[in-house]
């Protein structure tokens, strides 16, 4: 089976989608591999030689902040986040439709918001120099990388709404 093939198989994402979708969900499973062996050498050190991995846990801490943002965009285009649909039975195809595109219009402005806050914190953190306690990695790459992938998930939550809207949610 060929890559493309592989691809079309596993993603029902279209276009460029679907690169950035298996590209972030490599990011992600390397990720998490590497959290999962790093746990595996600092369990085994920690009790079979008595000595722990230096750094395990702010390196456990910034891979989990690089897995969770390295999925944020792929979960919000696919439309997998939790949603309460109590009331659709009650209200029109209309109005869903319209608190739909309202709900994706509040959260990715909501999310362009924070993620500008967030790099202004990534840029007050690059210039004190902060760096993480014991490994002494710059802390601001990571708050940046934050930054971007909000930014990036505030884009795709927009146009995820407006896909929904136009393409899917036809009577």
């Amino acid at each position: 089976m060929s890559f493309s093939a592989w691809m079309t198989a596993h993603y029902e994402e279209k276009g460029p989608v679907v690169w950035l979708a298996f590209l972030l969900e490599l990011v992600a499973a390397i990720t998490l591999f590497f959290m999962m062996m790093l746990t595996c050498a600092d369990v085994f050190g920690r009790y079979f030689l008595d000595n722990a991995v230096d750094g395990a846990t702010e390196l456990t801490e910034m891979s989990l902040a690089i897995l969770v943002f390295a999925e944020m965009p792929v979960i919000t285009w696919r439309g997998g986040h939790v949603v309460v649909d109590i009331l659709d039975r009650l209200l029109g195809g209309t109005v869903i439709k319209v608190l739909g595109l309202l709900s994706a219009l509040l959260i990715s402005t909501s999310l362009y918001f924070l993620a500008v806050r967030i790099h202004e914190l990534a840029v007050r953190s690059n210039s004190r120099g902060e760096v993480t306690e014991f490994l002494q990695v710059p802390v601001g790459y990571i708050v940046d990388y934050i930054a971007v992938m909000s930014w990036a998930t505030a884009a795709l939550m927009i146009s995820y709404g407006i896909y929904r809207l136009l393409f899917l949610s036809r009577d």
